[in-house]
Protein backbone atom coordinates (compact mmCIF):
# COMPACT_ATOMS: atom_id res chain seq x y z
CA UNK A 1 0.00 0.00 0.00
CA UNK A 2 1.41 3.38 -1.03
CA UNK A 3 1.76 6.03 1.64
CA UNK A 4 2.44 9.76 1.67
CA UNK A 5 4.81 11.74 3.81
CA UNK A 6 3.46 12.68 7.24
CA UNK A 7 1.51 15.90 7.18
CA UNK A 8 0.85 15.84 3.43
CA UNK A 9 -2.33 15.38 1.49
CA UNK A 10 -1.96 14.04 -2.06
CA UNK A 11 -3.88 15.56 -4.90
CA UNK A 12 -5.92 13.52 -7.27
CA UNK A 13 -2.79 12.87 -9.29
CA UNK A 14 -0.86 11.69 -6.26
CA UNK A 15 1.21 14.86 -6.02
CA UNK A 16 2.14 16.39 -2.68
CA UNK A 17 0.57 19.73 -1.82
CA UNK A 18 1.77 22.90 -0.08
CA UNK A 19 0.94 23.06 3.65
CA UNK A 20 -0.91 25.81 5.51
CA UNK A 21 1.42 26.24 8.47
CA UNK A 22 2.33 29.97 8.65
CA UNK A 23 0.36 32.21 11.02
CA UNK A 24 -0.02 35.99 11.31
CA UNK A 25 3.31 36.48 13.06
CA UNK A 26 5.18 34.44 10.46
CA UNK A 27 3.44 36.15 7.53
CA UNK A 28 4.09 39.64 8.92
CA UNK A 29 7.75 38.88 9.53
CA UNK A 30 8.15 37.33 6.06
CA UNK A 31 6.94 40.57 4.48
CA UNK A 32 8.80 42.79 6.94
CA UNK A 33 11.97 40.73 6.49
CA UNK A 34 11.73 41.38 2.77
CA UNK A 35 11.19 45.11 3.24
CA UNK A 36 14.16 45.63 5.57
CA UNK A 37 17.23 44.43 3.68
CA UNK A 38 20.15 46.12 1.96
CA UNK A 39 17.89 49.06 1.11
CA UNK A 40 18.15 50.52 4.60
CA UNK A 41 21.94 50.31 4.53
CA UNK A 42 22.38 51.88 1.11
CA UNK A 43 19.19 53.72 0.07
CA UNK A 44 19.44 56.86 2.20
CA UNK A 45 22.67 58.08 0.61
CA UNK A 46 21.38 57.64 -2.95
CA UNK A 47 18.14 59.45 -2.11
CA UNK A 48 19.96 62.37 -0.49
CA UNK A 49 22.31 62.83 -3.46
CA UNK A 50 19.35 63.13 -5.85
CA UNK A 51 16.79 65.01 -3.73
CA UNK A 52 18.76 66.69 -0.93
CA UNK A 53 16.86 67.39 2.28
CA UNK A 54 13.61 66.77 0.39
CA UNK A 55 14.56 63.09 0.22
CA UNK A 56 12.30 62.66 3.23
CA UNK A 57 9.41 63.60 0.92
CA UNK A 58 10.56 60.90 -1.49
CA UNK A 59 10.20 58.32 1.27
CA UNK A 60 6.77 59.65 2.25
CA UNK A 61 5.62 59.60 -1.38
CA UNK A 62 6.97 56.08 -1.96
CA UNK A 63 5.36 54.89 1.27
CA UNK A 64 1.98 56.32 0.22
CA UNK A 65 2.11 54.78 -3.25
CA UNK A 66 3.23 51.37 -2.04
CA UNK A 67 0.71 51.45 0.82
CA UNK A 68 -2.05 51.94 -1.76
CA UNK A 69 -0.73 49.05 -3.84
CA UNK A 70 -0.40 46.98 -0.65
CA UNK A 71 -4.09 47.51 0.14
CA UNK A 72 -4.99 46.32 -3.36
CA UNK A 73 -2.87 43.21 -2.83
CA UNK A 74 -4.40 42.69 0.62
CA UNK A 75 -7.86 42.16 -0.89
CA UNK A 76 -6.55 39.92 -3.65
CA UNK A 77 -4.37 37.85 -1.33
CA UNK A 78 -7.06 37.27 1.27
CA UNK A 79 -9.76 36.54 -1.31
CA UNK A 80 -7.65 34.20 -3.46
CA UNK A 81 -5.07 32.71 -1.04
CA UNK A 82 -2.81 30.75 -3.37
CA UNK A 83 0.99 30.54 -3.53
CA UNK A 84 2.67 32.65 -6.19
CA UNK A 85 -0.32 34.99 -6.04
CA UNK A 86 1.11 37.82 -8.13
CA UNK A 87 1.55 35.33 -10.97
CA UNK A 88 -1.99 34.02 -10.55
CA UNK A 89 -4.25 37.08 -10.12
CA UNK A 90 -3.70 38.41 -13.67
CA UNK A 91 -4.15 34.86 -14.99
CA UNK A 92 -7.61 34.60 -13.42
CA UNK A 93 -8.57 37.95 -14.96
CA UNK A 94 -6.86 38.23 -18.34
CA UNK A 95 -5.93 34.67 -19.21
CA UNK A 96 -2.60 33.20 -20.10
CA UNK A 97 -0.84 36.21 -21.64
CA UNK A 98 -1.85 38.57 -18.84
CA UNK A 99 -0.89 36.02 -16.22
CA UNK A 100 2.44 35.32 -17.86
CA UNK A 101 3.34 39.03 -18.08
CA UNK A 102 2.68 39.63 -14.39
CA UNK A 103 4.19 36.32 -13.35
CA UNK A 104 7.36 36.77 -15.41
CA UNK A 105 7.95 40.25 -13.99
CA UNK A 106 7.40 38.92 -10.49
CA UNK A 107 9.84 36.08 -11.07
CA UNK A 108 12.54 38.35 -12.53
CA UNK A 109 12.26 40.56 -9.48
CA UNK A 110 12.33 37.73 -6.96
CA UNK A 111 15.06 35.61 -8.52
CA UNK A 112 17.49 38.54 -8.76
CA UNK A 113 16.98 40.05 -5.31
CA UNK A 114 18.72 37.27 -3.37
CA UNK A 115 22.03 37.67 -5.29
CA UNK A 116 21.66 41.47 -5.18
CA UNK A 117 21.39 41.27 -1.38
CA UNK A 118 24.49 39.07 -1.28
CA UNK A 119 26.34 41.59 -3.48
CA UNK A 120 25.35 44.34 -1.05
CA UNK A 121 26.76 42.34 1.87
CA UNK A 122 30.05 41.58 0.14
CA UNK A 123 30.42 45.16 -1.12
CA UNK A 124 29.76 46.53 2.37
CA UNK A 125 32.34 44.19 3.93
CA UNK A 126 34.85 44.93 1.17
CA UNK A 127 34.59 48.68 1.85
CA UNK A 128 35.24 48.10 5.54
CA UNK A 129 37.96 45.47 5.11
CA UNK A 130 39.71 46.35 1.86
CA UNK A 131 42.17 43.46 2.22
CA UNK A 132 39.35 41.03 1.46
CA UNK A 133 39.47 42.00 -2.25
CA UNK A 134 36.00 40.66 -3.03
CA UNK A 135 34.90 43.36 -5.48
CA UNK A 136 36.38 44.59 -8.76
CA UNK A 137 36.88 48.30 -9.40
CA UNK A 138 33.68 48.42 -11.50
CA UNK A 139 31.60 47.13 -8.58
CA UNK A 140 31.18 43.52 -9.76
CA UNK A 141 32.32 40.53 -7.70
CA UNK A 142 35.68 38.91 -8.43
CA UNK A 143 36.34 35.16 -8.29
CA UNK A 144 36.64 35.02 -4.50
CA UNK A 145 33.52 37.14 -4.10
CA UNK A 146 31.52 34.88 -6.42
CA UNK A 147 32.64 31.80 -4.45
CA UNK A 148 31.58 33.32 -1.13
CA UNK A 149 28.34 34.50 -2.73
CA UNK A 150 27.65 30.95 -3.88
CA UNK A 151 28.00 29.84 -0.26
CA UNK A 152 25.36 32.36 0.84
CA UNK A 153 23.01 31.27 -1.94
CA UNK A 154 23.46 27.59 -1.09
CA UNK A 155 22.55 28.21 2.56
CA UNK A 156 19.41 30.12 1.45
CA UNK A 157 18.39 27.24 -0.81
CA UNK A 158 18.98 24.54 1.82
CA UNK A 159 16.88 26.35 4.43
CA UNK A 160 14.07 26.74 1.90
CA UNK A 161 14.12 23.03 1.05
CA UNK A 162 13.54 22.20 4.73
CA UNK A 163 9.97 23.49 4.52
CA UNK A 164 8.04 26.73 4.87
CA UNK A 165 7.98 26.50 8.66
CA UNK A 166 11.79 26.42 8.68
CA UNK A 167 11.77 29.44 6.39
CA UNK A 168 9.31 31.34 8.58
CA UNK A 169 11.09 30.59 11.87
CA UNK A 170 14.58 31.28 10.50
CA UNK A 171 13.35 34.54 9.01
CA UNK A 172 11.65 35.50 12.30
CA UNK A 173 14.95 35.32 14.16
CA UNK A 174 16.66 37.48 11.52
CA UNK A 175 13.85 40.07 11.47
CA UNK A 176 14.11 40.73 15.21
CA UNK A 177 17.72 41.78 14.64
CA UNK A 178 16.83 43.65 11.43
CA UNK A 179 14.35 45.86 13.30
CA UNK A 180 16.55 46.33 16.36
CA UNK A 181 19.68 47.64 14.58
CA UNK A 182 17.95 50.36 12.48
CA UNK A 183 16.11 51.47 15.62
CA UNK A 184 19.35 51.73 17.57
CA UNK A 185 20.95 53.61 14.65
CA UNK A 186 18.11 56.13 14.51
CA UNK A 187 18.24 56.86 18.24
CA UNK A 188 22.05 57.03 18.37
CA UNK A 189 22.38 59.48 15.47
CA UNK A 190 19.49 61.68 16.59
CA UNK A 191 20.90 61.97 20.11
CA UNK A 192 24.62 62.37 19.38
CA UNK A 193 24.91 64.28 16.09
CA UNK A 194 22.00 66.06 14.42
CA UNK A 195 22.06 69.29 12.40
CA UNK A 196 18.62 70.73 11.55
CA UNK A 197 20.32 73.11 9.12
CA UNK A 198 21.24 70.19 6.83
CA UNK A 199 17.67 69.98 5.56
CA UNK A 200 17.98 73.38 3.90
CA UNK A 201 21.68 73.17 2.99
CA UNK A 202 23.19 72.82 -0.47
CA UNK A 203 20.60 74.87 -2.32
CA UNK A 204 17.57 74.76 -0.03
CA UNK A 205 15.18 72.08 1.13
CA UNK A 206 14.53 70.79 -2.41
CA UNK A 207 17.65 71.82 -4.38
CA UNK A 208 16.58 69.80 -7.43
CA UNK A 209 12.87 70.53 -7.22
CA UNK A 210 10.15 67.97 -7.70
CA UNK A 211 12.23 66.35 -10.42
CA UNK A 212 14.76 65.30 -7.78
CA UNK A 213 12.05 64.08 -5.40
CA UNK A 214 10.53 61.91 -8.15
CA UNK A 215 13.88 60.77 -9.56
CA UNK A 216 14.92 59.40 -6.15
CA UNK A 217 12.02 56.93 -6.07
CA UNK A 218 13.48 54.19 -8.31
CA UNK A 219 17.08 54.74 -7.10
CA UNK A 220 16.73 52.64 -3.96
CA UNK A 221 13.65 54.04 -2.20
CA UNK A 222 10.96 51.91 -3.83
CA UNK A 223 13.43 49.01 -3.87
CA UNK A 224 13.84 49.38 -0.11
CA UNK A 225 10.10 49.51 0.62
CA UNK A 226 8.98 46.74 -1.72
CA UNK A 227 8.40 43.28 -0.31
CA UNK A 228 4.98 43.60 1.36
CA UNK A 229 3.64 41.05 -1.15
CA UNK A 230 5.77 38.22 0.26
CA UNK A 231 2.96 37.24 2.64
CA UNK A 232 0.79 36.86 -0.47
CA UNK A 233 3.38 34.80 -2.36
CA UNK A 234 3.17 32.11 0.35
CA UNK A 235 -0.61 32.51 0.57
CA UNK A 236 -1.10 28.82 -0.22
CA UNK A 237 0.78 28.03 3.00
CA UNK A 238 -0.94 30.55 5.29
CA UNK A 239 -3.13 29.67 8.24
CA UNK A 240 -6.51 31.45 8.16
CA UNK A 241 -5.44 33.42 5.06
CA UNK A 242 -8.63 35.48 4.82
CA UNK A 243 -7.80 37.13 8.15
CA UNK A 244 -4.02 36.89 8.38
CA UNK A 245 -2.87 37.92 4.89
CA UNK A 246 -4.35 41.45 4.81
CA UNK A 247 -3.22 42.09 8.39
CA UNK A 248 0.31 40.92 7.62
CA UNK A 249 0.54 43.06 4.46
CA UNK A 250 -0.72 46.22 6.17
CA UNK A 251 1.31 45.78 9.38
CA UNK A 252 4.57 45.14 7.55
CA UNK A 253 4.03 48.16 5.29
CA UNK A 254 3.34 50.51 8.21
CA UNK A 255 6.36 49.36 10.22
CA UNK A 256 8.71 49.35 7.22
CA UNK A 257 7.73 52.85 6.04
CA UNK A 258 8.09 54.34 9.53
CA UNK A 259 11.55 52.80 10.01
CA UNK A 260 12.83 54.01 6.63
CA UNK A 261 11.47 57.53 7.05
CA UNK A 262 13.14 57.94 10.45
CA UNK A 263 16.38 56.51 9.05
CA UNK A 264 16.45 59.17 6.30
CA UNK A 265 15.80 61.92 8.85
CA UNK A 266 18.63 60.64 11.05
CA UNK A 267 20.96 60.24 8.06
CA UNK A 268 20.48 63.75 6.67
CA UNK A 269 20.75 65.29 10.12
CA UNK A 270 23.99 63.41 10.90
CA UNK A 271 25.87 64.63 7.81
CA UNK A 272 28.75 67.07 8.23
CA UNK A 273 27.38 70.50 7.22
CA UNK A 274 30.75 71.36 5.65
CA UNK A 275 30.22 68.57 3.09
CA UNK A 276 26.95 70.16 1.91
CA UNK A 277 28.16 73.70 1.28
CA UNK A 278 28.66 73.07 -2.43
CA UNK A 279 25.68 70.76 -2.93
CA UNK A 280 24.66 67.15 -2.47
CA UNK A 281 26.93 65.42 -5.02
CA UNK A 282 29.21 64.01 -2.27
CA UNK A 283 27.41 64.30 1.08
CA UNK A 284 29.89 61.83 2.56
CA UNK A 285 33.55 61.89 1.61
CA UNK A 286 35.63 58.74 1.53
CA UNK A 287 34.26 55.21 1.45
CA UNK A 288 30.60 56.06 1.20
CA UNK A 289 29.34 54.01 -1.73
CA UNK A 290 28.94 51.09 0.67
CA UNK A 291 28.51 51.75 4.36
CA UNK A 292 27.23 55.34 4.69
CA UNK A 293 25.75 54.77 8.16
CA UNK A 294 28.94 53.08 9.38
CA UNK A 295 30.92 56.07 8.09
CA UNK A 296 28.66 58.50 9.95
CA UNK A 297 28.84 56.40 13.11
CA UNK A 298 32.64 56.40 13.00
CA UNK A 299 32.74 60.17 12.42
CA UNK A 300 30.47 60.67 15.44
CA UNK A 301 32.76 58.57 17.63
CA UNK A 302 30.27 55.71 17.83
CA UNK A 303 32.65 52.84 17.13
CA UNK A 304 30.34 50.32 18.75
CA UNK A 305 27.54 51.31 16.35
CA UNK A 306 29.86 51.04 13.36
CA UNK A 307 30.68 47.47 14.44
CA UNK A 308 26.99 46.60 14.79
CA UNK A 309 26.33 48.00 11.31
CA UNK A 310 29.04 45.84 9.78
CA UNK A 311 27.46 42.78 11.42
CA UNK A 312 24.05 43.92 10.20
CA UNK A 313 25.42 44.25 6.66
CA UNK A 314 25.49 40.44 6.70
CA UNK A 315 22.29 39.69 8.63
CA UNK A 316 19.82 42.14 7.03
CA UNK A 317 20.58 41.38 3.36
CA UNK A 318 20.95 37.67 4.12
CA UNK A 319 17.51 37.58 5.75
CA UNK A 320 15.97 39.22 2.70
CA UNK A 321 17.84 36.93 0.32
CA UNK A 322 16.59 33.91 2.27
CA UNK A 323 12.97 35.01 1.83
CA UNK A 324 13.32 35.82 -1.87
CA UNK A 325 14.75 32.41 -2.77
CA UNK A 326 11.51 31.04 -1.34
CA UNK A 327 9.45 33.68 -3.16
CA UNK A 328 11.09 32.98 -6.52
CA UNK A 329 10.40 29.27 -6.11
CA UNK A 330 6.70 29.91 -5.35
CA UNK A 331 6.42 32.14 -8.41
CA UNK A 332 7.96 29.59 -10.76
CA UNK A 333 5.68 27.06 -9.06
CA UNK A 334 2.76 29.28 -10.09
CA UNK A 335 4.08 29.66 -13.65
CA UNK A 336 4.25 25.88 -13.93
CA UNK A 337 0.78 25.41 -12.45
CA UNK A 338 -0.59 27.83 -15.03
CA UNK A 339 0.95 25.78 -17.85
CA UNK A 340 3.43 28.41 -19.06
CA UNK A 341 6.41 26.13 -18.52
CA UNK A 342 6.84 22.38 -17.85
CA UNK A 343 4.87 21.28 -14.79
CA UNK A 344 7.97 19.64 -13.33
CA UNK A 345 8.89 23.05 -11.89
CA UNK A 346 5.67 22.84 -9.83
CA UNK A 347 6.55 19.47 -8.33
CA UNK A 348 6.25 19.59 -4.53
CA UNK A 349 8.65 17.58 -2.38
CA UNK A 350 7.84 15.36 0.57
CA UNK A 351 8.50 18.34 2.84
CA UNK A 352 5.77 20.32 1.10
CA UNK A 353 8.00 22.74 -0.85
CA UNK A 354 8.54 23.25 -4.62
CA UNK A 355 12.01 21.64 -4.63
CA UNK A 356 12.70 21.93 -8.37
CA UNK A 357 11.74 25.60 -8.34
CA UNK A 358 14.10 26.24 -5.41
CA UNK A 359 16.95 24.67 -7.40
CA UNK A 360 16.10 26.86 -10.41
CA UNK A 361 16.07 30.00 -8.22
CA UNK A 362 19.51 29.06 -6.90
CA UNK A 363 21.01 28.45 -10.35
CA UNK A 364 19.56 31.56 -12.00
CA UNK A 365 20.55 33.65 -9.00
CA UNK A 366 24.13 32.44 -9.42
CA UNK A 367 24.15 33.79 -12.99
CA UNK A 368 23.53 37.27 -11.58
CA UNK A 369 26.97 37.15 -9.96
CA UNK A 370 28.60 37.13 -13.38
CA UNK A 371 29.84 40.49 -14.76
CA UNK A 372 26.52 42.32 -14.48
CA UNK A 373 26.05 45.81 -12.98
CA UNK A 374 26.65 46.22 -9.25
CA UNK A 375 23.97 46.73 -6.57
CA UNK A 376 23.25 50.33 -7.57
CA UNK A 377 23.06 49.48 -11.27
CA UNK A 378 20.54 46.67 -10.76
CA UNK A 379 18.23 48.44 -8.32
CA UNK A 380 16.42 50.48 -11.00
CA UNK A 381 15.92 47.38 -13.15
CA UNK A 382 14.52 45.32 -10.29
CA UNK A 383 12.33 48.21 -9.13
CA UNK A 384 10.79 48.57 -12.59
CA UNK A 385 10.10 44.83 -12.86
CA UNK A 386 8.51 44.91 -9.41
CA UNK A 387 6.30 47.88 -10.16
CA UNK A 388 5.07 46.42 -13.46
CA UNK A 389 4.13 43.36 -11.41
CA UNK A 390 2.40 45.60 -8.86
CA UNK A 391 0.60 47.48 -11.64
CA UNK A 392 -1.20 44.30 -12.70
CA UNK A 393 -2.87 44.05 -9.28
CA UNK A 394 -5.36 46.97 -9.48
CA UNK A 395 -6.33 45.81 -12.97
CA UNK A 396 -6.87 42.26 -11.70
CA UNK A 397 -8.83 43.44 -8.66
CA UNK A 398 -11.20 45.55 -10.74
CA UNK A 399 -11.63 42.74 -13.26
CA UNK A 400 -12.31 40.11 -10.60
CA UNK A 401 -14.79 42.32 -8.80
CA UNK A 402 -16.55 42.69 -12.13
CA UNK A 403 -16.60 39.00 -13.07
CA UNK A 404 -16.57 37.37 -9.60
CA UNK A 405 -18.73 39.83 -7.63
CA UNK A 406 -20.42 37.39 -5.24
CA UNK A 407 -17.25 35.96 -3.73
CA UNK A 408 -16.89 36.61 0.04
CA UNK A 409 -14.12 39.13 0.74
CA UNK A 410 -12.67 39.27 4.24
CA UNK A 411 -11.07 42.59 3.36
CA UNK A 412 -12.47 45.02 0.80
CA UNK A 413 -10.47 47.94 -0.58
CA UNK A 414 -12.53 51.09 0.15
CA UNK A 415 -13.41 53.33 -2.80
CA UNK A 416 -11.89 50.78 -5.18
CA UNK A 417 -13.41 52.56 -8.18
CA UNK A 418 -11.14 55.53 -7.45
CA UNK A 419 -8.15 53.96 -5.72
CA UNK A 420 -7.52 51.22 -8.30
CA UNK A 421 -6.98 53.59 -11.26
CA UNK A 422 -4.92 55.91 -9.03
CA UNK A 423 -2.77 52.96 -7.98
CA UNK A 424 -2.23 51.99 -11.62
CA UNK A 425 -1.23 55.56 -12.57
CA UNK A 426 1.22 55.76 -9.66
CA UNK A 427 2.80 52.46 -10.60
CA UNK A 428 3.37 53.69 -14.15
CA UNK A 429 4.91 56.90 -12.78
CA UNK A 430 7.51 54.94 -10.82
CA UNK A 431 8.44 52.86 -13.86
CA UNK A 432 8.79 56.08 -15.87
CA UNK A 433 11.00 57.69 -13.21
CA UNK A 434 13.45 54.77 -13.56
CA UNK A 435 14.51 56.19 -16.93
CA UNK A 436 14.55 55.10 -20.56
CA UNK A 437 17.71 52.97 -20.35
CA UNK A 438 16.40 50.92 -17.42
CA UNK A 439 13.05 50.32 -19.12
CA UNK A 440 14.78 49.36 -22.37
CA UNK A 441 16.88 46.63 -20.73
CA UNK A 442 13.90 45.45 -18.72
CA UNK A 443 12.02 45.01 -21.97
CA UNK A 444 14.88 42.89 -23.29
CA UNK A 445 14.19 40.51 -20.38
CA UNK A 446 10.47 40.62 -21.12
CA UNK A 447 11.12 39.65 -24.74
CA UNK A 448 13.33 36.76 -23.58
CA UNK A 449 10.50 35.54 -21.36
CA UNK A 450 7.91 35.77 -24.14
CA UNK A 451 10.27 33.92 -26.48
CA UNK A 452 10.80 31.11 -23.95
CA UNK A 453 7.05 30.91 -23.40
CA UNK A 454 6.39 30.72 -27.16
CA UNK A 455 9.08 28.08 -27.77
CA UNK A 456 7.77 25.86 -24.99
CA UNK A 457 4.18 26.18 -26.18
CA UNK A 458 5.22 25.39 -29.78
CA UNK A 459 6.92 22.20 -28.57
CA UNK A 460 3.68 20.86 -27.11
CA UNK A 461 0.97 18.96 -28.96
CA UNK A 462 -1.85 21.26 -30.02
CA UNK A 463 -4.27 19.91 -27.43
CA UNK A 464 -1.84 20.63 -24.56
CA UNK A 465 -0.94 24.20 -25.50
CA UNK A 466 -2.00 27.09 -23.31
CA UNK A 467 -5.02 28.82 -24.80
CA UNK A 468 -4.53 32.57 -25.05
CA UNK A 469 -7.57 34.79 -24.77
CA UNK A 470 -6.43 37.49 -27.20
CA UNK A 471 -9.35 39.78 -26.47
CA UNK A 472 -8.62 39.81 -22.73
CA UNK A 473 -4.92 40.53 -23.26
CA UNK A 474 -5.10 42.92 -26.23
CA UNK A 475 -4.13 45.92 -24.06
CA UNK A 476 -0.80 44.52 -22.80
CA UNK A 477 1.46 45.26 -25.76
CA UNK A 478 0.06 48.81 -26.28
CA UNK A 479 0.62 49.43 -22.55
CA UNK A 480 4.24 48.31 -22.62
CA UNK A 481 4.90 50.10 -25.91
CA UNK A 482 3.39 53.35 -24.65
CA UNK A 483 5.51 53.25 -21.48
CA UNK A 484 8.80 52.98 -23.32
CA UNK A 485 7.86 55.60 -25.93
CA UNK A 486 6.90 58.12 -23.25
CA UNK A 487 10.08 57.31 -21.30
CA UNK A 488 12.18 57.85 -24.46
CA UNK A 489 10.53 61.24 -25.08
CA UNK A 490 10.51 62.14 -21.39
CA UNK A 491 12.93 63.69 -18.92
CA UNK A 492 14.15 60.96 -16.59
CA UNK A 493 17.42 59.06 -16.94
CA UNK A 494 17.44 57.40 -13.53
CA UNK A 495 20.73 55.62 -12.89
CA UNK A 496 21.22 54.37 -16.45
CA UNK A 497 23.09 51.04 -16.58
CA UNK A 498 25.86 50.82 -19.15
CA UNK A 499 25.53 47.48 -20.94
CA UNK A 500 27.98 46.43 -23.66
CA UNK A 501 29.45 49.92 -23.41
CA UNK A 502 26.15 51.57 -24.36
CA UNK A 503 24.20 54.01 -22.16
CA UNK A 504 20.75 55.03 -23.37
CA UNK A 505 19.32 58.39 -22.30
CA UNK A 506 15.90 60.02 -22.58
CA UNK A 507 15.54 62.65 -25.33
CA UNK A 508 13.73 65.18 -23.07
CA UNK A 509 11.33 66.29 -25.80
CA UNK A 510 8.40 66.53 -23.35
CA UNK A 511 8.48 69.31 -20.76
CA UNK A 512 8.27 68.97 -16.99
CA UNK A 513 4.77 68.15 -15.70
CA UNK A 514 3.52 67.68 -19.26
CA UNK A 515 5.23 64.29 -19.19
CA UNK A 516 3.33 63.28 -16.05
CA UNK A 517 0.04 64.59 -17.43
CA UNK A 518 0.48 62.63 -20.66
CA UNK A 519 1.43 59.48 -18.75
CA UNK A 520 -1.56 59.85 -16.41
CA UNK A 521 -4.02 60.16 -19.31
CA UNK A 522 -2.36 57.24 -21.10
CA UNK A 523 -2.52 55.12 -17.93
CA UNK A 524 -6.21 55.86 -17.41
CA UNK A 525 -6.94 54.82 -20.99
CA UNK A 526 -5.08 51.53 -20.54
CA UNK A 527 -6.76 50.93 -17.17
CA UNK A 528 -10.32 51.18 -18.47
CA UNK A 529 -9.41 49.27 -21.64
CA UNK A 530 -7.96 46.43 -19.55
CA UNK A 531 -10.86 46.26 -17.09
CA UNK A 532 -13.38 46.11 -19.92
CA UNK A 533 -11.32 43.41 -21.64
CA UNK A 534 -11.41 40.87 -18.81
CA UNK A 535 -12.25 37.30 -19.72
CA UNK A 536 -15.89 36.26 -19.78
CA UNK A 537 -17.67 35.39 -16.56
CA UNK A 538 -17.52 31.66 -17.31
CA UNK A 539 -13.78 31.70 -18.02
CA UNK A 540 -13.02 33.70 -14.89
CA UNK A 541 -15.13 31.32 -12.82
CA UNK A 542 -13.26 28.34 -14.25
CA UNK A 543 -9.91 29.92 -13.35
CA UNK A 544 -11.16 30.84 -9.88
CA UNK A 545 -12.48 27.33 -9.28
CA UNK A 546 -9.06 25.93 -10.16
CA UNK A 547 -7.48 28.20 -7.52
CA UNK A 548 -10.21 27.28 -5.02
CA UNK A 549 -9.50 23.59 -5.56
CA UNK A 550 -5.77 24.12 -4.97
CA UNK A 551 -6.40 26.24 -1.87
CA UNK A 552 -8.85 23.70 -0.44
CA UNK A 553 -6.42 20.81 -0.78
CA UNK A 554 -3.71 22.82 0.96
CA UNK A 555 -6.15 23.88 3.67
CA UNK A 556 -7.08 20.24 4.38
CA UNK A 557 -3.46 19.15 4.76
CA UNK A 558 -2.54 18.58 8.43
CA UNK A 559 0.36 20.50 9.84
CA UNK A 560 3.74 18.72 10.12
Amino acid sequence: MATTAPGLTPSGTGENQLRRSVGLRGLTLISLGSIIGSGWLLGALTAAKVAGGASILSWVLAGAVLALLALVHAELGSTYPVSGGTARFPYMTFGSLGGFTGGWMAWIQAVTIAPIEVEATLGYLNSKFTSLNLVNTNGTLDGKGILIGAGFMLVFAIINTMGVRWLAETNSIAVIWKILIPTVTIVALLVTVFHFSNFTAGGGFAPYGFHGIFAALPLGIVFALEGFEQAIQVGGEAENPQRNIPRAVILSMIIGTLVYLLLEVAFVGALNPADLVHGWATPIHGKSAYGPYATLATSAGLGWLSTLLVIDSVISPAGTGLVYIGTASRLSYGLGRNGYFPRVISKVSGRGVPFVSICIAFLVGMLTFLPFPSWAGLVGLVTSATVIMYAMAPLALSGLRRQDPERPRAYRLPAAGVLCPVAFICANFIVYFAGFSTIFWLYVLIIIGFAAFGIYQASLPTERRTIIDWRASQWILPWLAGLIIISWLGRYDGSPPTVFGVTLLATKHIGNWWDLAILAVFSLGIYYWAVRSTMSHDKVQAAVEDVDAEASVALDAPLP
